[in-house]
């Protein structure tokens, strides 16, 4: 055979077991490249992959970036809420007798804070009063413990602010006094 230095069985074909020439049988080459077909769709269908949870985990940034972009401002919207709630708080109880300049005044202030809470409300910033609620610390800032026989231990018995969300994420917590010693939450 010219040159080749493989054995030829009685039948004159070349075997497998017993070429010396360096090059490989042609079945050995194409498993071969099978095996690197395999290999490089494995790392593109990885990187397809990848490249999907890339755009998804991308989308959501950006969704979250737009919605939550606000916060900063929601934040300072709310004191502003809060500093109304307390203002209206501060006016006289209201009676048959009190003076016509304080009870308009209260009404200005109540339908203010109505429109104020509504606008809050459509642009996704919610507030939620915890009075009798268990006190959760992912929500509320215990200012004060007091002692309670008429609460459950652990139970939010007064709120000095309630607690405001954006979208559903906190914004602020509430700060609150919750009741100390008193009946055991789940008597």
């Amino acid at each position: 055979m010219s040159g080749k230095e493989a054995e030829q069985t009685g039948n004159g074909q070349d075997t497998e077991s017993h070429r010396t020439d360096g090059h490989e049988s042609p079945e050995a080459r194409i498993a071969e490249l099978e095996a690197q077909v395999a290999e490089f769709r494995d790392k593109w269908m990885r990187a397809e992959a990848e490249m999907q949870n890339l755009r998804t985990r991308s989308k959501r940034e950006v969704e979250d970036a737009r919605q939550y972009a606000v916060q900063k401002f929601a934040k300072d919207v709310v004191e502003a809420a809060e500093n109304l709630q307390r203002g209206l708080a501060s006016l006289p109880a209201k009676s048959d007798t009190e003076d016509s300049l304080i009870g308009k005044l209260r009404e200005g202030f109540e339908s203010t804070e109505r429109s104020f809470l509504g606008i809050l409300e459509r642009n996704g910033i919610t507030c939620q009063h915890p009075v009798g609620q268990a006190f959760d610390a992912n929500l509320h800032q215990a200012m004060a413990e007091q002692p309670s026989d008429d609460h459950a231990d652990g139970t939010v018995m007064q709120a000095w602010t309630p607690t405001w969300t954006l979208h559903g994420r906190l914004l602020k917590p509430a700060m609150v006094v919750v009741a100390k010693g008193g009946n055991k939450a789940g008597e």
